[in-house]
Parts: structure tokens; C-alpha cells; sequence
């Protein structure tokens, strides 16, 4: 497989969180010219910067809100990934215009600077929460999808492509439930459950990351979005494996129910993009809606997936708990 970072420049947005360490260490192995983090996360930086001690690595702080500060940090780049975003579903539906100007304007900017500096491909992270929305969160990263399409599509004579990749849930990632519950377990404290019958799309860190390296390596002409297949966790089991595994007695689980803007199961996909979608061995490709439309493709009218309704976590068999078990060994997070 031929490695198309090698000697390249790169650029990570959020790339101090959990994922964006993930990706920086993962891209460090493909012998980059240089990788570029940009992040609001000072002290982050910081010790990131400290436990890699590469010379290859540059700290950039700063918010993708500043468009002036994303051109700068993006001169010469060969390739983005941009995973800057307000991820907490609670937070966002608090603080909707926050979410607005980071998830959107903050996207915009991101493909403006993009353009600018000529760059070679531009990776777009997005959530399962896009399909359907029922929550800010969702909705903002619908609209960056739609951002990404658009920027591919009316970019000109310019080289950049732009591709998303649309995440479930990202097991043991900040903020996620599994460092909370395993927090919680340590302190001898009740394990607060917002319903145990809850069904979520889940992939491991080491996933994510393929799935992202995968898209970048599939998007040739740019635009649609690339979307993992991955296997449905129900909370309930998640919880139980977590304190089972412990080895602690007489934790209880403590139903507290949905929190603002949260929903009792998750999609992959709506009914509309599941008409188009291209499926493979181990992933779905929606194409542009805008791509098809200029290439004179009838949209909506070749069922490619006739045996899903949607692909939602209600219509998906979960995991068995020793399957979720094993997952969790795998991963290190038990």
C-alpha cells in the first residue's frame, strides 16, 4: 500500500482530545514532514507536545472560530483533519450558538482556509447524531456534512477534496460513558444510567482511526461521507460488564433518565441517504447528493440496501455481553 503521508505536512484540529492524540500518534508512523496540532486546550498541548517529544510535532493554540489563525496554521499543509467540535449533546442544546459557531461557522472557516492555502485533502469528522438530527449537536454536524459536499463541489479549478466521516460513539474517548462509569465504580458510587434499555452505535479508538486513514485514502475525487460498520451496545449490558469486570460488590445502577437532546436509540443512516448508499465489506459511502445531481444520476431511485430500515440501533441485534467483554479487554478499557 503506498503511504501518501510520507514527507507530507499535516494539519489536526482538535487535535489535543482524546481522538486527535490517537490520529497525531497513528500519522507519526507514516513518516510525515511535520504534523501540526491546533487546539483551544493549552495544558493539553502541552503535555502532549512533552509525551511525544518529536521534533515532527508543532502546537498551535487556537480556536477554529478565528479564521485569520486557521490560514496562518495551514500554510503549506498537504492534508486537514479537522476534528475541532462541541461534541456534548447537553452542552449544546444549552448553548446552541456556541455549538453554531464552532461546529458551523468554525467548518466554514476551516474550508475557506482550506481553499486558500491550496491544500491537497480535507477530512471532515462527523456523528451518527447528523442522521436524523433530534439535537443541536446533530443538526450542527449535519450541516458541516453539508458544508464539506458544498465546498467539493463549487471549489473551481482548485485541487482540494473534501470527504467526512461520520462516527458512533468512541469507546473510552473524553467524555465518553465508559471513563465516567469506570470513575464512578472506583469511587464506590452509584452508576447514574439514563435508561439501560438505551442502544448505541460503539467503535474502539483504533477503528476510528482506520476508518479516518481509510477515508482519506478512498477520496480521490471528494465529497460524501464514509460511515463504519459497527455493532449496536445496549447501556444496560455496558454497565453490568463494567462493574462485573471490577470486581466490586454492591454497586447499584441508578436510573436518571435522558438528559436534554438525548434519544433512546441512534442511526447510521436515514431512510433518503440509505436509497443511495454504496455499501462494502466493512463501510457505507453516501455520495454527494450534489455530485449526483450534476452527474445526471436519478437520486432516491436504486435501493443498493434492501435488508435495513434505515440502519438504526432499534432494528440491530447488540452485542452479547462476553462479545462486548472481549471488545473491552481488546481496547484496554477494562
Amino acid at each position: 500500500m503506498v503511504n501518501e503521508f510520507k514527507d507530507k505536512k499535516i494539519l489536526i484540529t482538535g487535535g489535543a482530545g482524546s481522538l486527535g492524540q490517537a490520529l497525531v500518534k497513528s500519522l507519526l508512523k507514516k513518516s510525515p514532514a511535520i504534523i501540526r496540532v491546533l487546539d483551544i486546550d493549552e495544558t493539553r498541548l502541552f503535555l502532549l507536545e512533552n509525551e511525544l517529544e518529536s521534533p515532527k510535532i508543532r502546537v498551535f493554540v487556537g480556536n477554529v472560530i478565528d479564521k485569520d489563525r486557521l490560514i496562518r496554521a495551514m500554510e503549506g499543509v498537504d492534508y486537514v483533519f479537522h476534528l475541532a467540535a462541541l461534541k456534548h449533546v447537553k452542552s449544546c442544546e444549552y448553548d446552541p450558538f456556541e455549538a453554531v459557531k464552532t461546529n458551523i461557522f468554525g467548518i466554514q472557516n476551516m474550508i475557506e482556509a482550506a481553499l486558500i492555502n491550496n491544500v491537497n485533502k480535507v477530512i471532515f469528522t462527523s456523528s451518527d447524531k447528523a442522521a436524523n438530527p433530534n439535537n443541536t449537536m446533530g443538526a450542527t454536524k449535519l450541516l458541516g456534512e453539508k458544508l464539506i459536499n458544498s465546498a467539493n463541489h463549487s471549489k473551481g479549478s482548485r485541487r482540494t477534496r473534501f470527504s467526512s466521516v461520520r462516527f458512533g460513539n468512541v469507546m473510552g474517548s473524553r467524555g465518553s460513558v465508559i471513563p465516567l462509569f469506570k470513575k464512578q465504580i472506583s469511587e464506590g458510587r452509584d452508576l447514574t444510567v439514563t435508561d439501560p434499555n438505551m442502544s448505541r452505535y460503539m467503535m474502539s479508538q483504533s477503528q476510528a482511526i482506520s476508518l479516518i486513514l481509510k477515508c482519506t485514502e478512498l477520496t480521490q475525487n471528494g465529497g460524501g461521507t464514509f460511515i463504519l460498520k459497527m455493532p449496536v451496545v445496549r447501556l444496560g449490558d455496558l454497565v453490568e460488564v463494567l462493574i462485573e469486570e471490577s470486581g466490586k460488590r454492591g454497586i447499584k445502577i441508578r436510573k436518571i433518565g435522558m438528559k436534554p437532546g438525548e434519544t433512546s436509540f441512534e442511526e447510521l443512516m436515514s431512510e433518503e441517504e440509505r436509497r443511495i448508499a454504496i455499501e462494502k465489506s466493512n463501510m457505507f459511502i453516501i455520495p454527494s447528493f450534489l455530485s449526483m445531481h450534476k452527474a445526471g444520476i436519478e437520486i432516491g431511485m436504486d435501493d443498493k440496501i434492501k435488508d435495513k430500515k434505515g440502519y438504526d440501533s432499534r432494528y440491530e441485534v447488540p452485542m452479547t455481553k462476553e462479545e462486548l467483554r472481549n471488545l473491552l479487554k481488546k481496547e484496554k478499557l477494562v
